[in-house]
């Protein structure tokens, strides 16, 4: 059954704003008003804790971390990482419910659009049994941290196409200490993000059954009475 949904690609926001976004389409999703949204964006340097907590995981000073970046203890599953410029953010907020009521399926399918799209590009990416995300070999090329209200899902993933991995470097990044990071720049890949973004949404179309109907930000504020 194909689901209707909004798409809105809000380019570089800041995180806080883009949350505040992302709880605007949460409440229009749990209120029936539209059965999904796809956001995609890229953040400015933002650090993100999850439930797992991740404080532990900063290898430098909290004041040295925050001079470089934001930092924001936030509502999604999983320990730290770092979301930044070069990287496509993509929040989905889908009623499960109307799609399929299966956590498990529903991490699966994010990460099963990372592997079709890193197909397109000659690069294997993989899962690893113990650790949501989309992996290359050894090293993790997309984060994964979701959260559920009343079965209604919001966070996402965060895929490095050309982001500055050092930032990296200041965190054990998902508290992970075996495992590195990489990006589509790093393995050789060196394209358009914009062309990125537009193969993500077309793979998440064709795996969620979704028709997205795109939206400018002000057009959706305006939609749903915020402006």
């Amino acid at each position: 059954m194909i689901m209707d949904g909004i798409l809105l690609r809000l380019g570089l926001i800041p995180y806080q704003e883009a949350k505040e976004i992302q709880l605007k389409a949460l409440d229009l999703v749990k209120n029936s008003k539209t059965e999904m949204v796809l956001i995609t964006l890229q953040h400015p340097p933002v650090y993100t804790i999850g439930k797992a907590g991740g404080f532990e995981n900063i290898l430098v000073s909290l004041e040295e971390l925050k001079k470089i970046a934001e930092v924001y203890e936030v509502e999604r599953g999983g320990n730290i990482t770092f979301h930044g410029p070069g990287q496509i953010v993509a929040y989905p907020i889908i009623n499960l419910n109307k799609w399929s009521k299966n956590v498990h399926k529903f991490v699966y399918s994010l990460e099963e659009c990372i592997i079709r799209l890193l197909k397109d590009y000659g690069i294997e990416g993989s899962r690893k049994e113990k650790y949501p995300g989309v992996w290359v070999k050894d090293e993790k090329i997309c984060a994964l941290g979701v959260a559920l209200k009343r079965w209604v899902t919001w966070h996402g993933i965060a895929f490095n196409v050309s982001t500055d991995l050092s930032y990296f470097s200041k965190i054990t990044p998902c508290g992970i200490k075996e495992y590195g990071v990489t990006s589509l720049k790093k393995l050789g890949v060196d394209v358009d993000l914009r062309e990125v973004e537009e193969r993500l949404i077309e793979k998440f179309e064709e795996i969620f059954d979704a028709d997205l109907r795109e939206m400018t930000k002000s057009e959706f504020l305006e939609w749903s009475g915020q402006n």
